[in-house]
């Protein structure tokens, strides 16, 4: 397989509904549905770097320590189990991430001050905003290890692919096979449009390129 730089960049030639598709066909759940673009731009690919958040208890704790040990290209994946009552990203943890390559943020919860995210083009994706901290309230209780988005489960170096319609989690133990089936999808699709466009009838087109087998699990 290509290294991180060529992966990524496959990646970001496919849309999030060509990948939806192709784990699909592979009977994979990576579609984390409700997480969508909140601040900055639509658009963002990376390796996860999970956080995995808890009700800061009695013991307290710090949501955000952890940014300085995120690689440069990953995308932060926090889980913070769908919360909209507290926030896990803010400000100082944008700017950072932003002045040391972070590829973007990806939270199963909530986010604030999205608009310095907007001014330094940070991508996050989450379930909405809000301006309450999450200080005193949550807790940063694990890095590195298995978490779950919107019901999604999140690998440390699983793929992110997020863009105006929400985020794909691809494994990466099936990453070579979910971006070869993504792109035959959108070169299916690509002779599509180009056929129609040029007054060809769409159930014909469809039925002599297999498209509604494209989606579909084959059958044993």
């Amino acid at each position: 397989m290509e290294d991180g730089t060529e992966i990524g960049s496959r990646l970001a030639a496919l849309d999030t509904a060509a990948l939806s598709d192709a784990l699909d066909r592979l009977g994979i759940d990576g579609q984390a549905i409700g997480i969508a673009p909140t601040a900055g731009p639509a658009e963002l690919v990376g390796r996860a770097f999970t956080v995995r958040m808890l009700p800061v208890g009695t013991r307290g704790g710090s949501v955000g320590d952890y940014i300085d040990d995120v690689p440069p290209g990953h995308v932060v994946v926090i889980d913070n189990q769908g919360r909209a009552d507290q926030t896990v990203w803010g400000d100082i943890l944008t700017s950072v991430a932003s002045r040391t390559g972070v590829a973007g943020t990806v939270i199963d919860g909530v986010c604030r001050d999205t608009a310095r995210a907007a001014e330094l083009e940070y991508p996050i994706f989450a379930r909405g905003s809000t301006m309450r901290t999450g200080k005193d309230r949550a807790s940063a209780e694990g890095y590195n290890e298995a978490v779950q988005l919107a019901g999604v489960r999140v690998e440390p170096d699983d793929w992110l692919r997020g863009d105006a319609d929400g985020v794909i989690v691809v494994p990466a133990s099936h990453l070579s096979e979910v971006i070869e089936i993504a792109e035959e999808i959108a070169r299916v699709e690509d002779l599509i449009r180009s056929r129609t466009a040029n007054g060809e009838s769409l159930r014909e087109v469809r039925a002599e390129v297999g498209y509604h087998r494209l989606q579909s699990r084959p059958v044993p």
